[in-house]
């Protein structure tokens, strides 16, 4: 089965209520859609969202490395041989998001081919995925107001804080406003985006601490090499690289470095290829992970629920699977559901999921 064609078609669906952090802050889902055609009928999708402010892609440059350099490379190979297409993607630096999209889209038809889930692919642990919630700058009580909302309605009993604003106060006061509002059960990490210095974070740390935090995220910009250090060997909780730590090579660095003791993984730039190098790695030095969330839709939600549910030390921690629930419609033709703070990974071959073509055509921004 070979490769025929690659359609990337930009689309923007806009989010109910921005969402900021200490790197830039998201009002629009401005993401490519990734179709990958095949000469026996089959066709997989998988999401591209673009995040400049992180990796320097935008919705026109995803396009364009697809339209100009990705899929005049790939046409006619066959689908399966994976090695080869990453090597010739591998030619062209960066753009992770639009990499990691043609190769969920290549497992996402391997799977309908077989008649298997890409999660029974992957590796087949589970067929469901506990759910974090991230949360955006805000006043503490309208945090408070969102967290005990979110728990209520989807029994969603982990959250992810976004911190990294100046003065540090403002930060620690959500905190403490958040552990007051949803009690001692409910699990709380937090992520700076590098907002802070070294010696802010720290100091943030200390007092975290007695929060009962369970996770710290590039609190500090991995750049600051010999202060990310320091801060790392006295962080009370594991400290992941996230950003800091896109790649293979970029994972080892970090860990042997001592700049993080656990790794976020994304599905939206590693694909499930990248991603299960990565995770493999992880289980090999024996440090946590966490699947992340790129500010995902339905389409890439399900991607890293299936990526996290096909393994057991990926599912081990809630994943950052919610965030599709601030966006003002979707893509999907059945919507997913988080139930009971979980979320199920569709148990169809491939992906198992469907574009609505009315919805599509109504937010694409080609035509």
């Amino acid at each position: 089965m070979r490769i025929t064609a690659i359609e990337s078609i930009p689309y923007a669906i806009p989010y109910t209520k921005p969402l900021r952090f200490a790197s830039g802050e998201v009002h629009t889902a401005e993401h490519v859609l990734i179709r990958v055609h095949t000469d026996e009928g089959l066709t997989g999708v998988a999401d591209a969202p673009p995040r400049p402010f992180t990796y320097g892609e935008t919705q026109t440059s995803v396009v364009g490395v697809i339209e100009k350099i990705f899929a005049p490379q790939l046409t006619g190979l066959n689908v399966h041989a994976r090695e080869r297409i990453h090597a010739r993607l591998d030619r062209t630096v960066g753009n992770p998001a639009a990499k990691a999209a043609i190769d969920m889209a290549l497992w996402d038809i391997a799977g309908q081919a077989l008649g298997l889930s890409v999660t029974r692919l992957l590796g087949g642990w589970s067929d469901r995925m506990r759910v974090a919630h991230m949360l955006g700058f805000d006043t503490p009580e309208r945090m408070a107001t969102e967290a005990t909302r979110i728990r209520d309605t989807y029994g969603i009993t982990t959250f992810k804080v976004k911190v990294g604003r100046r003065p540090v106060r403002l930060d620690l006061d959500v905190c403490r406003a958040l552990r007051d509002a949803l009690g001692g059960e409910a699990e709380m990490y937090v992520d700076g985006n590098r907002g802070w210095t070294p010696s802010e974070s720290a100091a943030a740390l200390r007092e975290l601490d007695g929060l009962g935090i369970t996770l710290a995220e590039e609190l500090c910009p991995a750049d600051d090499v010999l202060g990310r250090r320091w801060l790392v060997r006295q962080s009370p909780v594991p400290f992941v690289a996230d950003e800091s730590a896109t790649t293979p090579a970029e994972v080892t660095r970090s860990l042997l470095d001592g700049a993080a003791t656990a790794i976020s993984i994304k599905t939206a730039r590693t694909g499930f290829t990248g991603s299960q190098r990565v995770l493999h790695q992880c289980e090999g030095m024996g440090v946590e992970v966490v699947m992340g969330n790129q500010i995902d839709g339905q389409l890439g939600t399900v991607c890293t629920a299936a990526f996290g549910a096909a393994h057991a030390s990926s599912s081990r921690r809630a994943g950052e699977l919610s965030n599709f629930l601030d966006l003002s419609d979707d893509l999907l033709a059945e919507p997913i559901a988080v139930t009971d703070g979980t979320l199920a990974v569709p148990d169809l071959p491939g992906l198992g999921v469907a574009i609505d073509p009315d919805k599509l055509d109504r937010y694409r921004q080609d035509s």
